[in-house]
């Protein structure tokens, strides 16, 4: 198996491949096998691998590793650079299936007997696999880093040599967007006066993100939050994150669009016992058969044509017709055309909560 995230950027695809071709022998053999890269910088925001043979920074096979080093501070990583015996920690490894289950089944067996629980425990859900939640609710949170691969006795290092990021910031986003020669990176509806060294980006095609005389800054524009940040402190974000959900700040853990099985909705407006959404539904696609206890709504039909269903009565309504939903009335949205189906809703009542939805019928199984 091997385990890569999602995130990571690996222009050179062939030879990411040869090295994975390099490291299976040790695989196979029953190592655990990680990948590492020669650090090109002091870099202070990724961990690090610790070489057991100090000449070994650019093999071309497996070698010892003598332990993991956490993200380290300027000083450290610059004497970490310039011995030469460390490597970036990429998160990248590979395994058989038999080492990396006896590897939790030894040295984490309170884990490994609640997720074999959660597994034998799964139902089909659609295209899902649901775990069985009150096994998997009980787990630890802890990363393989901390469970596995400090404690393993069987722990090999492939160095590779290619180019790699994580993204694991916005100063590595800065880095991969190919700064111009201000060093100045700028995505979306974005302008910049007289900026230097600074990511200026802009995720709502309404926006405009105007920059003028800045100097080593991240600037993000979402459509709900904006981040201003000196590039230097880029790492900082996660700190804010847990600040936020302190404060009980959505935005800390929901994005302002949500995807559903039958299409996406993003709220537009909202004040006291009103709220503005956007929902498209995509083709043949069609909402739970549902009623709500404190809300009312209005849809607008703006492209696509909808199949509405209230109690007993069902209904098309075109581009430019409307309908209301009574509070506590059984109702259904579809799409029964063949193009996406968008309109706008307009919600009224005590409370607008996504949890205020009792269903009746759902093609998605959803209860």
């Amino acid at each position: 198996m091997l385990v890569a995230p999602s995130d990571h950027v690996i222009p050179d695809a062939a030879g990411f491949r040869a090295s994975v071709a390099q490291a299976l022998p040790r695989a196979l053999a029953g190592d655990l096998v990680t990948f590492g890269i020669a650090p090109q910088r002091p870099e202070t925001g990724y961990g690090y691998l610790e070489l057991a043979d100090a000449g070994a920074a650019r093999a071309t096979t497996p070698q010892l590793l003598a332990g993991f080093v956490e993200k380290p501070d300027a000083a450290r990583a610059a004497t970490m650079l310039e011995s030469g015996n460390y490597l970036w920690n990429t998160g990248i490894f590979l395994f058989a299936i038999r080492a990396i289950l006896d590897a939790y089944r030894s040295l984490t067996p309170e884990l490994y007997t609640s997720v074999a629980a959660a597994v034998a425990g799964a139902k089909a859900d659609l295209g899902f696999t649901r775990l069985d939640p009150a096994p998997w609710h009980g787990l630890a949170d802890i990363s393989i880093d901390y469970a596995i691969m400090e404690k393993a006795g069987n722990l090999a290092v492939l160095p590779y040599a290619g180019g790699w990021s994580d993204l694991g910031g916005w100063e590595a986003v800065w880095q991969e967007a190919g700064p111009d020669a201000a060093g100045v990176v700028c995505r979306g509806p974005v302008t910049a006066l007289d900026c230097h060294d600074t990511l200026l980006r802009a995720e709502a095609p309404g926006q405009q993100l105007v920059g003028i005389g800045l100097d080593n800054l991240i600037v993000v524009a979402m459509p709900d939050a904006v981040l201003v940040a000196d590039k230097s402190r880029a790492q900082e974000v996660k700190g804010v994150v847990a600040a936020l959900k302190t404060r009980g700040a959505a935005q800390a853990e929901a994005f302002p669009r949500d995807h559903r099985p039958w299409g996406w909705f993003e709220s537009l407006a909202r004040g006291e016992r009103f709220q503005v959404k956007r929902i498209v539904v995509h083709p043949g696609a069609a909402l739970s058969l549902q009623s709500h206890v404190h809300r009312a709504e209005h849809w607008i039909v703006v492209a696509g044509t909808a199949e509405v269903t209230v109690d007993d009565r069902v209904t098309l309504v075109t581009e430019n017709q409307s309908v209301y939903i009574p509070l506590g009335a059984k109702h259904r949205l579809a799409n029964p055309g063949r193009l996406p189906l968008a309109l706008i809703e307009v919600q009224t009542g005590s409370y607008l909560g996504e949890d205020d939805i009792k269903r009746y019928e759902d093609i998605y199984a959803r209860s």
